[in-house]
């Protein structure tokens, strides 16, 4: 695509920005694919229906791809097995591991986490023992996230579907917090010819001023020295570094350097005021788009609001049932919790953390397991899904014609396999139930979830 004077003319001032190599890169047509594997699910890369290429540096589990499949007809895709990632994106994961103690037990919150490829990277880096809260504002993209997180596996994630504002009275709960902002778009150019159509100078300042309304609303509940980790995919200065100027001359945050590799080629920056470190990827220099990231630390307080005994506003299910319940998982020691008759599983830091976000708008918590009818569980899909599911109930592995016949939540013959309950699996990853029958099997693909393109 060719980019407009009147748009790269706006971003001469950034830190690194080459006119003339920002316009070639993006005339020139080349197009970047890159995933991320899901390290709880895939361990071997021949698994995968297409070649990889190379590593993404600054990513233990991002790979570069040849060329770009069709996704949409990889059921491995759909199992939760890899996630399909701008590989700029992926520094996320140095920004974690470098700045927390990601084997100790955290609490961390993804605010902008739709479609959820910042939140399922978290999820992968943190320890088991860390809590994840992952929210979305707009109820549309929060089904999309929910989606991705229930395919991505963890057990110890939170979906919530609220104003940023409404984490201000969360006081000192959080040890990190990421924003990935909503931005003006200019880093996705080269992805999205509509992001260039749509940008303009009064988008930038608008996105700007979104941006510095949505960290001072959260910013109490970031604890005591807790990390808030910023990022844009936009180039504007008003995005990136004079955001990082806000946040150390209104919140009184410390900026937090990174150590990186200069053969990755991402251009340092620093603020004009307060001379905050930020991180800057073009395309031109390296393989990904667009991208900004700052890290900072909370240096002063905000008070810890006290721990009142707040009653849970769901029931605590009965021991009677942990024996039927423990059989699906390959873990003991979850907590059982009925809501909306409901089944969840959650750890103890996740019951706990729970009871402290009972003001908000929950939409996932932990994993559902399904709903109990007499003595009997009807599973949910999201427990096929969970990395907890036993490996001892029945399954049956599915060729790639008969798994995109099942996640066209089409009937599928099975042949002679005991009744009953039965994850379908593509190259032994669950894709979710069907239940046999004496004559028939039952798909339960979530319908809402269904491929429709034809193949």
């Amino acid at each position: 695509m060719i980019i407009s004077p009147s748009i790269y003319r706006a971003f001469e001032n950034a830190p690194g920005f080459d006119a003339d190599a920002f316009c070639g890169v993006h005339a020139s047509g080349e197009q970047i694919s890159s995933i991320r594997i899901n390290p709880a699910k895939l361990n071997d890369l021949s698994d995968l229906g297409f070649s990889v290429e190379s590593p993404v540096p600054w990513c233990k589990s991002g790979w570069y791809l040849e060329e770009r499949p069709f996704y949409t007809f990889d059921p491995l895709l759909h199992a939760g097995a890899y996630y399909v990632q701008e590989a700029s994106s992926m520094f996320l994961e140095q920004a974690l591991k470098q700045t927390l103690d990601c084997s100790a037990p955290l609490r961390v919150l993804d605010l902008c986490a739709a479609p959820g490829g910042k939140s399922t990277h978290i999820q992968s880096v943190l320890s088991p023992d860390s809590v994840l809260v992952c929210n979305e504002v707009i109820r549309s993209r929060a089904a999309i996230l929910e989606e991705n997180i229930t395919k991505w596996g963890g057990a110890n994630v939170i979906v919530t579907n609220n104003d940023p504002r409404d984490f201000s009275r969360l006081t000192g709960l959080f040890d990190a917090m990421v924003v990935d902002a909503p931005c003006s778009g200019s880093g996705m150019f080269r992805k999205d010819a509509s992001a260039a159509e749509n940008w303009s100078a009064d988008l930038v300042t608008l996105c700007s001023q979104r941006q510095q309304r949505i960290i001072a609303d959260i910013w109490p509940s970031l604890k005591e020295d807790g990390i808030l980790i910023y990022a844009t995919c936009s180039y504007s200065i008003e995005e990136d570094e004079m955001i990082a100027d806000f946040i150390m001359e209104e919140l009184g945050a410390e900026s937090f350097p990174l150590s990186i590799d200069s053969n990755w080629n991402i251009v340092i920056s620093n603020s004009p005021k307060y001379n905050a470190t930020g991180y800057r990827f073009y395309p031109d220099k390296l393989k990904g788009e667009g991208f900004f990231l700052a890290v900072f630390k909370k240096t002063s307080g905000t008070e810890k609001s006290s721990k009142k005994s707040v009653r849970p506003k769901w029931e605590t299910v009965p021991k009677i049932n942990y024996k039927v319940l423990e059989r699906w998982l390959s873990v003991k020691g979850m907590r059982f919790i009925s809501i909306n008759d409901s089944i969840l599983a959650l750890t103890e830091q996740m019951e706990e953390t729970l009871v402290q976000l009972q003001s908000l708008y929950i939409k996932r918590a932990g994993i559902t397991m399904g709903k109990i009818a007499g003595k009997e569980l009807i599973p949910d899909h999201s427990l096929a899904l969970s990395t907890l599911v036993s490996p001892h109930l029945s399954s049956i592995e599915l060729d790639r014609d008969l798994a995109l016949q099942y996640l066209r939540k089409e009937e599928i013959r099975v042949g002679d396999i005991p009744k009953g309950w039965t994850i379908a699996c593509y190259k032994n990853h669950p894709l979710g139930w069907i239940k046999v029958l004496p004559n028939r099997t039952n798909n339960y693909y979530p319908k809402e979830w269904r491929i429709l393109k034809p193949a």
